[in-house]
């Protein structure tokens, strides 16, 4: 077997092997220096092009996936212990788009006080996470997202968070008229 055979072998390995996504520099540790990783990388990638599982980019890393085209068959249906509430959702999606940020810039852009436990129930779910504290008075916890909310939602970078334009064409943005508004239209007589 050539040694470039048996390269690709291990990342096949380590990678099948990780609970979580793993980085170029990480996959690095197990081989010599000068190791074309990326290289590797790439060919396992496209050896898997059409297969059942894919090696793809998350959370900065590389991870075996299923198949998007198979997830009809695949899919498992099992009891949810807890939705999550609107507030919650809402919240994960101010600090995704808006990180790191504060409780209270939280509340600003919500318009409204964020209710006891939401944030404790994202962290729970591992999407978000304190990161530091900003200058200021009271030094208020800084939130940001983590990993595991980018492998959650099928995505390698927050660069992938859709954009106005993609979430109108989502059909998850409100195209109506503003809350207590109505449309006018100008009469010729």
């Amino acid at each position: 077997m050539s040694e470039r055979a048996q390269q690709l072998r291990l990342i096949e390995a380590l990678l099948f092997a990780a609970a979580t996504p793993l980085d170029e520099a990480a996959l690095a540790r197990y081989f010599a220096d000068g190791a074309d990783v990326r290289g590797l990388v790439a060919e396992l990638a496209e050896y898997y092009v059409g297969r059942g599982v894919n090696l793809v980019r998350a959370a900065g890393g590389w991870a075996f996936r299923t198949a998007a085209d198979l997830a009809a068959e695949l899919r498992i249906e099992r009891p949810v212990a807890r939705k999550l509430s609107r507030a919650a959702v809402e919240t994960l999606a101010v600090i995704a788009y808006h990180q790191p940020v504060t409780r209270a810039e939280i509340e600003e852009i919500r318009g409204v006080a964020l209710g006891r436990g939401t944030i404790d129930a994202l962290m729970e779910a591992g999407w978000v996470r304190p990161k530091g504290r900003r200058a200021g008075p009271g030094r208020p916890l800084l939130w940001v997202t983590t990993p595991g909310f980018l492998v959650h939602f099928g995505l390698d970078s927050l660069a992938e968070l859709p954009g106005i334009d993609e979430l109108r064409a989502a059909g998850l943005l409100d195209l109506g008229p503003a809350v207590g508004g109505t449309e006018q239209r100008d009469e010729i007589t």
